[in-house]
């Protein structure tokens, strides 16, 4: 099986954004019959290569082109948004989505971001916080009273309890915030003292520990399946390398989070074992019933979509392969 990852990163040299968005719902709708188990959506603002600011727009045109396929919008930056009108989008789209539409929240990390939307930076903790009570709360379908004024979210989406949240992070903060309300936490980190401070948390506030995922340092983030591993690279790396230095820029000096790589040449992007990789259909069918799924980030960096098709359908013969074999 397979995930599909969208950041709808658009550089110049790459396909332009109405292509690229256009090809992002198609290939939702081809691969949930094809082996597909997720389509993940990611978030920025403000970015010059375009990246993705509005995950539950695009979530909404897949959800409508797709009658099974789950999708999680990871990481959604919670104190960038207002929870009332967030707690809305997310019901609507509950129902459009016949409850398939999962979220994992963060804080975010770059300041330009902030700046646009004229919030400190140094705030975003403390509305992290305040915005996800407000936002679980209001998901429970009943009127609230908060700071005096009452607050109805209506409708009420498909799912009862609401859909499935998570807190996204590296830091204690994160894992306290996730504990503190019982959901699961997910960490681009590898740390399994993280890993066990959310869980003691969790205990400390009485909560049974959700979900957990953290990072695993050998595991690739990125997969290309190809025939030939060399084309592919001349086809593939441009875009792969702009994706890689442009999410290093995000984070300069931060060591802690296992998919970022640090390379600046194709040639450093290929040293095993990178988050980067592309693999023959024999290997990714090997990785696949070795308990896969793939992680396909299959438009990476504006790749044109009608390159990004061949890589993507082989991808569903290496699925088709691991069964067959197995």
């Amino acid at each position: 099986m397979f995930t599909l990852r969208f950041d709808m990163r658009a550089p110049e040299f790459g396909a332009p954004p109405a292509a690229l968005y256009g090809a992002a719902v198609d290939m939702c709708a081809w691969a949930e019959s094809r082996g597909a188990a997720l389509a993940v959506l990611s978030e920025h603002h403000g970015a010059a290569d375009g990246h993705l600011p509005a995950p539950l727009l695009l979530a909404s045109a897949i959800a409508a082109r797709t009658r099974r396929l789950p999708i999680l919008l990871a990481a959604v930056v919670l104190p960038l948004r207002d929870p009332v009108l967030l707690a809305e989008e997310i019901n609507v789209l509950d129902l459009l989505s016949g409850g398939r539409v999962s979220y994992a929240f963060g804080i975010g990390h770059r300041a330009e971001e902030y700046e646009q939307f004229g919030v400190d930076l140094r705030t975003r903790g403390r509305r992290a916080d305040d915005h996800l009570a407000l936002l679980l709360d209001l998901l429970d379908g009943r009127p609230h009273v908060r700071d005096g004024r009452r607050i109805h979210v209506t409708p009420h989406g498909k799912t009862a309890s609401g859909p499935t949240v998570m807190i996204a992070g590296g830091s204690r903060a994160a894992a306290r915030r996730a504990a503190r309300h019982g959901l699961g936490f997910v960490s681009q980190s590898p740390s399994a003292e993280l890993a066990a401070y959310y869980r003691a948390e969790c205990v400390a506030h009485g909560r049974a520990p959700g979900f957990v995922q953290t990072a695993r340092p050998e595991a690739p983030t990125a997969v290309f399946v190809a025939d030939d591993v060399e084309r592919a690279w001349a086809d593939l790396g441009p875009h792969l390398l702009h994706d890689a230095t442009t999410a290093a820029a995000y984070r300069p000096g931060d060591e802690a989070v296992a998919s970022i790589s640090r390379a600046a040449t194709v040639d450093e992007l290929r040293d095993p074992p990178g988050p980067y990789r592309v693999l023959t259909l024999d290997a990714a069918a090997a990785a696949i019933r070795a308990g896969g799924p793939l992680p396909l980030l299959p438009l990476c960096g504006g790749l044109p979509p009608e390159v990004a098709w061949t890589y993507l359908e082989n991808a569903a013969t290496a699925v088709e392969r691991a069964r067959r074999d197995s």
